[in-house]
């Protein structure tokens, strides 16, 4: 029977774990070799120089100042000082919002918590049904709902508590989402001019026998916004040449490196072996070499470039077309543009930043079954995961495996083993199973087609929530139980099957404090101090560091990781929820998780993380519609398990309670998800006003023009002149048609008119 002991030396191993992270972090952080593992934010923003080149030969590896180490939990604090105004201002309203799903959950946890110790732990502790029951069962389930007889009319205060803790987390859903609906809006209000203002993207550009794309959509915006058409800029399939320009970067690396070399040493010209990893072949010089093979790799960078910006068949039907105020955007990117809904179809534009540019090549047509076989290639990935599931559950309930499996019951008997395979391996193996899963979403959002970086990152935590909810909880749970109460299954009619399921529920909260503490605690633990980057980026510095820019490189701080961070979260939300009238002494160990992640995550923001793309806080919907999901997700499973315990008079009232729910999320979607999809045209006016007061000479078009430019063509040499920005140059006008039905469009506009 598994006991507190067994959580007791879970909780003293995970809690050590977590320690040791910390302090290790806290010695590591001040070493001056580990500047740039903990502190690259403020190396990137040039806030910060490196410690290694002032002092003393010793003092630039090692902390010699002792006083430092007596403070090595300051970073704690440090990382609450900053005002959230500030921390906006620094790392962007994304990561900003990001924090407050971790107060949320503080927000709803903590008085959830403590009514449920006061109010119903008594009510679970105050009966004796699983001391007389043949159930396997621990002191754990003692405090869970599972301890109260069938029929029993203390069920009525479960009953009341699901009402009392779904009217709470509703109210702290709507106040949450009211603040950060206001904080986008005063953002985008308050923010610098950026080019996806006043930037749309429009796709399934019809063909034209007649004319070509540019020219096509030049047509088409002057005749159908004559007033606010400024420019725009077609998309080229350019993937070939991004990847020549690559590799041509790599190569020119490897040069400066040898030249570097060569200065240091003039009396040594470097040499190498053109064969496999340098390791055999003919010894040639290096910097001739890399020379040479640059020189080549230009005339293919220069023809590949010439073949892109000439080859009709390079031009995608879609284009970045620029508005010369926000108000003009806004109107062309939330309007149907023609009587077929299928063509020119227009969105905002993603920030330049933000672009993920292999997509755009992308057929639009073929996006549909891209999706299809994507879809049918997650649904097997998710039910094909049951297996190992399966597997770590055997692990999570030993008890049930030794009725199955006697003979191993003397090697699983001994103490240490016991408390450590029930307390810290279950938790530990399922991490293992999910640390390849979010690479291999992302690759699916990948070929679905998704063009920004955002939307990549929206759809992989959104199928990586599934995947969790399907095979971490209900798989767990459905899993768990068959073997738990294996015996019981073998030796029960199966009409008491579904009993024994809806008792065996709660009691799976004992492996789900260990998940909470290995990959909570520990795992928050180990964010912070950053292990695997501090090792490669020590590997790179010794082994492959040749430059600065190769030091920049080796430094690169990553990204929050939307697309795993916030699945992870909404994880312990689900569990928090489903458990808090069911088993409540689980609600301490997520409220420990949220708080020390709280902590953790602000530290890293500030010091560390550095976003790749601003899209303020568009991902918040998913947020809520997710933490929704679990709470009708908990109060249905609540309403399965009363009708287990024959509580027939009180489960019918726990219907209202998902209709009420999904209400809530109705009244919330109309009232406050606008503000994430669309720009209210007031607001861009009132912005366009005050900026044509303060810069009435503002030159808009040399802002635009190069904005939404491949970075491939921006990258190649820039002694060449680039077709596309001299084409972008010229004031847009009509561009004589060659359709008779064309010429005499009327164009009441100042270009048409110079143009005639």
């Amino acid at each position: 029977m598994a006991t507190l002991g067994d959580i007791g030396v879970a909780a003293t191993i995970n809690i050590l774990s977590a320690f040791a992270f910390l302090l290790a972090f806290a010695i590591l952080r001040i070493q001056p070799v580990n500047d740039r593992v903990y502190f690259p934010k403020w190396y990137l923003k040039g806030l910060r120089s490196n410690p290694l080149h002032t002092g003393a030969f010793v003092s630039k590896f090692v902390n010699l100042d002792f006083r430092s180490y007596l403070r090595f939990l300051s970073w704690m604090p440090a990382a609450l000082q900053m005002p959230e105004p500030e921390l906006i201002d620094h790392a962007g309203l994304d990561s900003a919002v990001y924090l407050r799903i971790y107060l949320i959950g503080l927000k709803i946890f903590v008085p959830i918590a403590f009514l449920a110790f006061t109010i119903m732990v008594p009510v679970n502790w105050t009966n004796k049904t699983l001391m007389h029951s043949n159930l396997t069962y621990s002191n754990i389930d003692m405090l869970s709902i599972s301890n109260i007889p069938i029929g029993s009319r203390r069920f009525w205060t479960h009953l009341v508590m699901a009402y009392v803790f779904t009217f709470w987390t509703c109210y702290v859903l709507k106040r949450e989402y009211e603040i950060v609906a206001a904080m986008r809006l005063h953002f985008l209000a308050s923010e610098h001019r950026r080019p996806d203002q006043f930037t749309v993207l429009v796709r399934n550009v019809p063909p034209d026998p007649d004319e070509s794309v540019s020219q096509l959509v030049e047509h088409f915006f002057l005749v159908n916004h004559p007033e606010h058409y400024l420019t725009h800029q077609v998309v080229y399939n350019a993937n070939r040449l991004s990847e020549l320009v690559n590799k041509k970067k790599k190569l020119q690396n490897w040069l400066d490196f040898y030249q570097l070399k060569y200065s240091r040493h003039p009396s040594r010209k470097p040499s190498l072996k053109t064969g496999f990893l340098g390791l055999w072949g003919e010894t040639v010089d290096a910097i001739d070499f890399y020379t040479s093979k640059i020189e080549r790799l230009k005339k293919e960078i220069s023809m590949e470039r010439d073949k892109v910006m000439s080859s009709g068949k390079s031009v995608m039907p879609a284009a970045f077309v620029s508005f010369k105020a926000r108000w003009g955007a806004a109107v062309c990117a939330q309007t149907q543009q023609t009587r077929n809904p299928t063509v020119w179809l227009t969105e905002w534009a993603p920030e330049p930043r933000d672009i993920y540019w292999n997509n755009l090549a992308i057929p639009f047509v073929s996006l549909t079954i891209r999706r299809l076989i994507i879809a049918v290639a997650y649904f097997f990935l998710t039910f094909f995961f049951m297996i190992p599931i399966a597997f770590v559950q055997s692990l999570a309930n030993i008890e049930g495996i030794e009725k199955a499996l006697p003979f191993l019951k003397p090697i699983i008997e001994v103490k240490v083993i016991k408390s450590f395979i029930q307390g810290f391996l279950p938790g530990i193996a399922l991490k293992i199973f999910l640390i390849f899963l979010p690479d291999i979403l992302m690759l699916m959002s990948k070929f679905e087609g998704f063009i920004s970086r955002s939307a990549l990152e929206r759809r992989s935590a959104t199928r990586y929530y599934i995947f969790q909810f399907i095979n971490v909880f209900l798989g767990s749970i459905i899993t768990g139980t068959a073997f738990q109460q294996l015996d019981n299954f073998m030796h029960q009619s199966a009409n008491d099957i579904p009993k024994t399921i809806g008792v065996s529920i709660p009691m799976k909260a004992t492996f789900f404090i260990t998940y909470i503490m290995v990959d909570g605690w520990a795992g928050v633990a180990g964010e912070i101090l950053r292990l695997k980057p501090l090792i490669i980026y020590h590997l790179k510095n010794f082994f492959l560091v040749k430059t600065e820019k190769d030091r920049e490189e080796a430094m690169d701080p990553g990204t929050i990781g939307f697309n795993t961070g916030e699945p992870q979260i909404q994880l312990y939300f689900l569990l928090g929820l489903v458990y808090a009238v069911v088993t409540p002494f689980l609600l301490p160990f997520i409220i420990i998780f949220f708080a020390l992640a709280f902590v953790v995550y602000r530290h890293q923001i500030i010091n560390v993380y550095n976003q790749e793309y601003e899209s303020a806080a568009a991902f918040w919907p998913d947020v809520h519609g997710r933490i929704i999901t679990a709470l009708i997700v908990s109060q249905l499973l609540l309403m399965g398990l009363l009708s287990t315990k024959a509580a027939a008079q009180s489960t019918p009232l726990l219907i209202t309670l998902p209709i009420l729910t999904i209400w809530f999320h109705r009244f919330c979607k109309g009232r406050y998800e606008p503000a994430f999809i669309r720009y209210p045209l007031q607001e861009a006016m009132m912005k366009d006003t005050l900026e044509r007061a303060r810069e009435p000479n503002l030159n808009l078009k040399s802002f635009l023009q190069n904005a939404y430019i491949h970075p491939v063509f921006k990258s190649v040499e820039e002694s060449e002149s680039d077709p596309a920005v001299e084409e972008s140059d010229q004031e847009p006008v009509l561009i004589p048609t060659k359709r008779q039905s064309r010429r005499n469009t009327p164009l009441p506009s100042k270009q048409s008119s110079s143009s005639r």
